[in-house]
């Protein structure tokens, strides 16, 4: 059975990787009335993406015999002010992100949690590719600049989903 307080919290990142999906599909909707439809795609496989690690938390949970708590998603509230803002915002965003993770997985090898911080691993590994992404995603829109900024939305427009590689069952 898992501590009662890492099961809260992991009830509380369900909520956080739900705002993720909410997020990056509101940045999908900022690039698509800019005439940007690759970095729109870009983050939508990323909403995606989102959805599913909520999903996995979600399993988690039930698989561990503990009751999943769904909370209200928050509204995204960033007013974009130019095409770059949002890559930016995004790779705060992950760094929120990876210290939650990083959070619960302090509170389950306090509790002696080996279950748990088994669980997590895959979500710390996943969260470094995020980070490297998203700083990518950065170097790669400074370095097109203006002239090129097309041929990379071409580029983005070319990403796919894939399901996430961790399996719960």
């Amino acid at each position: 059975m898992l501590p009662s307080n890492v099961s809260k919290l992991l009830n509380e990142q369900i909520n956080k990787e739900m705002f993720s999906a909410y997020l990056y599909f509101d940045m999908a909707n900022y690039y698509i009335s800019k005439g940007y439809n690759g970095f729109a795609n870009w983050f939508n496989v990323q909403a995606r993406e989102e959805m599913d690690h909520a999903l996995l938390f979600v399993k988690y949970l039930q698989n561990n015999n503990f009751d999943v708590s769904l909370a209200a998603i928050a509204k995204p509230e960033i007013p974009f002010k130019d095409l770059r803002e949002p890559l930016t915002e995004a790779l705060k965003h992950e760094e929120f992100v990876t210290a939650s993770i990083h959070a619960i997985y302090a509170e389950a090898l306090k509790t002696n949690d080996y279950r748990t911080m088994e669980f997590l691993q895959w979500f710390i590994k996943e969260q470094g590719e995020e980070e490297k992404n998203a700083t990518d995603l950065i170097i790669s829109y400074d370095l097109h600049g203006s002239q090129g900024r097309f041929a990379l939305d071409g580029k983005l427009h070319a990403r796919t989903y894939s399901a996430p590689s961790l399996e719960l069952d």
